[in-house]
């Protein structure tokens, strides 16, 4: 289970490096430029790794029988709400049928996938602590 909520979380962050990277570059477009032929593989990665993510955590959190279990499920409430969130705003982009730099940049400052990523880095710091605590509980 940690390597499915790995392999998410990397699709994720991978997504959000690489709209910077796009962001900057100015583009009116995908036309004529390896970065915008990326750019939707990108962004479709990270769309299928938000979906169920926080159905990962929960369980992740119900096998390791972290405590207090309500606080944890209070915060993957929060986490599911930001995942779904930022994947409607993912989506709207996807539709478009041109993606410009503007278009990512803006997508970029959306305070829904910036609450997502710290969303993330906080469960998994979390997580984290609690397998060096408890090193023979494993996914």
């Amino acid at each position: 289970m940690l390597a499915e909520i790995g392999e998410r979380c990397d699709a994720i962050e991978e997504c959000y490096e690489f709209m910077l990277a796009y962001a900057g570059k100015g583009l009116p477009g995908e036309e004529g430029s390896q970065a915008g032929g990326e750019i939707r593989q990108y962004l479709q990665r990270a769309a299928h790794a938000l979906a169920g993510l926080a159905k990962s955590y929960v369980k992740t959190i119900e096998k390791q029988r972290l405590e207090p279990a309500g606080k944890y499920q209070a915060f993957l409430g929060v986490l599911d709400r930001d995942a779904r969130d930022s994947l409607a705003a993912i989506e709207l982009v996807l539709a478009q049928s041109v993606i410009s730099s503007q278009l990512i940049d803006n997508l970029n400052a959306s305070i829904h996938l910036r609450a997502l990523l710290t969303d993330l880095f906080l469960i998994e710091e979390i997580l984290g602590a609690q397998r060096q605590e408890h090193p023979l509980v494993t996914s």
